[in-house]
This record gives structure tokens, C-alpha cells and sequence, in this order.
């Protein structure tokens, strides 16, 4: 398990479109860390949450408070379990 691994991940989420689809179309959680590392990404579901919290930790104070992560679906036609859409976490 790699923390660069990790954020080669993030950084592909952010820049390849078709890739992020790939994996967001994963519903079930066990099944899309298996496509991350059959990806090639040998990092696991808590390094990349750890990325993520520090990604929110250092922009937490920048004016207008949003943070664009690479870990929500930010489609509006889709719904996490509570119901809630464009909060689809990634893992």
C-alpha cells in the first residue's frame, strides 16, 4: 500500500473524465476499490480518505469555504443511500 500510490489515484480522478465515470459507475463500495487496484493503484481505501481530509483540512479556510474533491460525484441525478444527490463519495 503506496500514500503515492494514493495520489497518483486522486490526481487521475481529477484529470481523466472517462476514468473517474469508470469508477463512480462502481456501486458497491468492496467492488470499486477492487477496479482501483485492478487500475494499477496499489493504495488503500484509507490512504485515499487520508488524502481526502487533507485536501478539505488546507482549503477550510480559503474564502467561499467549497472544496472541489474527486471523491464526490457531483452529478445531480444521482443519490447516495440516504437520498442525498451529488454526495456520492468515492469510498
Amino acid at each position: 500500500m503506496s500514500e503515492d500510490q494514493a495520489k497518483a489515484f486522486v490526481e487521475k480522478m481529477k484529470s481523466d473524465e472517462d476514468f473517474r465515470a469508470k469508477v463512480m459507475a462502481e456501486e458497491d463500495m468492496d467492488a470499486r476499490m477492487a477496479l482501483i487496484v485492478a487500475e494499477g493503484f496499489d493504495c488503500s481505501a484509507e490512504e485515499i480518505g487520508a488524502l481526502q481530509e487533507l485536501g478539505e483540512a488546507e482549503l477550510s479556510g480559503a474564502v467561499g469555504g467549497g472544496v472541489v474533491s474527486p471523491f464526490i460525484d457531483d452529478d445531480p441525478g444521482v443519490a447516495d443511500e440516504t437520498g442525498h444527490a451529488g454526495l456520492c463519495a468515492v469510498l
